[in-house]
This record gives structure tokens, C-alpha cells and sequence, in this order.
């Protein structure tokens, strides 16, 4: 069973606005050794062990998604989802003076987690909510990063989740996502990642097979989208300009 969430206990946590919400099927179903046990966060949020995962590219990929973003940005910035290891404080890091950080994530434990890993004087809030539908107000978000949560959802579920973080972010705004991608042919990890996905993160071959704009919303107005991979092709950085 997962840990009960005690807002109380956590002051950085908004919960008044939207009720705490039930943890999808997919993730208490799939995903409960890795994002919903209470001892699997104890395993999975070190550096040892997301790097391990990543074959070495953690703080690669983190520095790569978080290059995109302005020097010393500025507004307001949307973390979907927590993620394990230094993610959440290397991108405060990069934030301007009056900056502000909202990070939302269905998982209870997950906020509780990064919680913890924060001074009590960041600007920061958690919000328990699901990526799907986030609560928030149209074009409220300068930027957002997505950062490897879209191969954990199934299709519909992703569809909707990019059409509601785009939905929050301005005109001009940035969105950032950083995930999977078919590996280049040559890659001598494609025969390993392929059932090790299908084993383990069954929702993940999606971005194998589509591009991530596969998944947008139909008629919507975007003014760039940048794509680049890294590892011979294992991973990939999209960066979208509304």
C-alpha cells in the first residue's frame, strides 16, 4: 500500500483548491515498484540510481532540458510531475530573483519526497493533481518541462496531459520535454531497451513509434518545434514555442 498523504505535514503543498485526487490505474498498476511504494522512492531517488537507469546521462539530460529555459528566467515555470535525483533543485537554480515554481504530481509520496529535498524558502508550490487535468487557469505558465513522464502514460492519457500543459502555458511561452526515443539502428542498446521496455514500462514503445507530435492537439497555433537526441538516439529533448 502506498503512504497515506498527510497535508498537514507538508506546508508547500496545496490541496484546498482541488481534493486530493485518486492515484491513476496505469501508475498503481504499472508503475507501483517504481513511483508508489514508499521503499521505492527510497531506492530510486539517488543520484547512484537514476543515473544508473539513464546509462549515465542524468545530468545530461537534466542540464539539457534545463539550457533551454532563460538564463535566470523569469515568471512563472510548470514542473509536471517530480523526478527523482536533482531535477527539481538544479532548475530553482536557474530561476530569477522573482521567479516562481510550481511542480504538480498525482502521487502523494512523490510531493512528500521532493518536499523534503527543498529549503523551506523556496518559491515553490506542490500541487497534488493529475497531469491529465491540471485545475489551473488558461495561459498562467511562462514555461513548463515535462520531463520523462510522457513514456509512463498510456496514449489517451498523454494526449491529454501535453493538451492541458500547453492549454496553461501563455502566448510565447515554452514547453520542454524530455523522454525516450527510438534508439539509431547501430545503437548496441536497442536489442536491450526494447524488452526491457515492454517488460517494464510497457507505455514507453509508444515514443519508438510516433513522434511526440503525434500526441498535440489538433489546431493548435505553435510557432517552433525543436527536436534533438542524444545518445545515439535513446533520448530526445523537444522544444516547443506557442
Amino acid at each position: 500500500m502506498y503512504q497515506k498523504f498527510d497535508p498537514g505535514a507538508v506546508p508547500l503543498i496545496e490541496t484546498e483548491a482541488a481534493p486530493l485526487r485518486e492515484i491513476p490505474h496505469y501508475l498503481t498498476e504499472t508503475y507501483w515498484w517504481a513511483y508508489v511504494h514508499p521503499r521505492a522512492v527510497r531506492f530510486f531517488d539517488r543520484m547512484v540510481a537514476v543515473n544508473l537507469i539513464l546509462f549515465g546521462n542524468y545530468r545530461r539530460l537534466r542540464d539539457a532540458a534545463l539550457a533551454v529555459l532563460p538564463s535566470r528566467a523569469a515568471g512563472r515555470t510548470l514542473q509536471v510531475a517530480c523526478v527523482y535525483g536533482d531535477f527539481t533543485p538544479s532548475l530553482l537554480s536557474r530561476l530569477g530573483p522573482d521567479a516562481t515554481l510550481d511542480v504538480v504530481d498525482v502521487v502523494p509520496i512523490q510531493l512528500e519526497n521532493l518536499r523534503r529535498k527543498l529549503p523551506a524558502s523556496a518559491p515553490v508550490t506542490l500541487y497534488q493533481r493529475d497531469s491529465e487535468a491540471l485545475g489551473f487557469e488558461s495561459a498562467q505558465y511562462d514555461q513548463a518541462i515535462v520531463f520523462f513522464l510522457l513514456h509512463e502514460q498510456p496514449e489517451a492519457v498523454r494526449r491529454r496531459t501535453l493538451a492541458e500543459v500547453l492549454r496553461v502555458l501563455k502566448p510565447g511561452g515554452r514547453l520542454v520535454v524530455v523522454d525516450y526515443h527510438r534508439p539509431h539502428w547501430l545503437n548496441p542498446l536497442r536489442l536491450l531497451m526494447k524488452p526491457l521496455l515492454a517488460r517494464l514500462e510497457p507505455f514507453a514503445l509508444d515514443l519508438w513509434r510516433k513522434d511526440v507530435s503525434h500526441w498535440l492537439p489538433e489546431g493548435l497555433a505553435i510557432g517552433q518545434v525543436r527536436e534533438k537526441t542524444f545518445f545515439g538516439g535513446l533520448y530526445q529533448r523537444i522544444v516547443i514555442d506557442l
